[in-house]
């Protein structure tokens, strides 16, 4: 078999096993479906920025997290911004646990909150490996000659 027609169906594999697994929902294919000719470089552009965002609002809770008195209202704005963002990439399994960490802050519970932040730290991690990997997956396919086989 052609490498360029394997390592396509590699991607398409692994891309479902994305979304199989939950990592991934459909507001990442229509990311992919706004991605074109005129900018190839969309999704990554757009999940990169997820990725800094993430990291600085992951570190602003972290801190809040930290304080003698807890700011409530400061820590859900910062999970409802990572939950926003989360969100319109498709990265379902941190957007699941920002519901609930929102909760646990209406609720004024540190030790939910803290133990949701260890959750969503985790998730994120996870579905940022997970996506440089398919990124690495397509650049493979690109380099072999292949095209990209979207949406998948």
């Amino acid at each position: 078999m052609d490498s360029v027609v394997l390592l396509q169906r590699q991607l398409v594999d692994y891309t479902a096993q994305l979304f199989n697994e939950g990592f991934l929902d459909d507001q990442f294919n229509q990311l992919q479906q706004l991605q074109d000719e005129s900018n190839p470089d969309f999704v990554v552009e757009v999940v990169t920025l997820f990725f800094e965002d993430s990291e600085r609002l992951l570190n602003e809770l972290a801190k809040a997290l930290e304080q003698q008195s807890i700011d409530y209202r400061k820590i859900d704005a910062h999970v409802h911004q990572l939950k926003g963002s989360s969100s319109s990439i498709g990265a379902q399994r941190v957007q699941k646990v920002c519901i609930a960490f929102r909760n646990y802050c209406e609720e004024r519970n540190i030790e939910g909150c803290q133990k949701c932040l260890q959750q969503v730290k985790n998730e994120y991690s996870l579905v940022k490996t997970k996506l440089e990997t398919l990124f690495k997956l397509e650049q493979q396919v690109l380099a072999a000659g292949g095209s990209i086989p979207w949406p998948m």
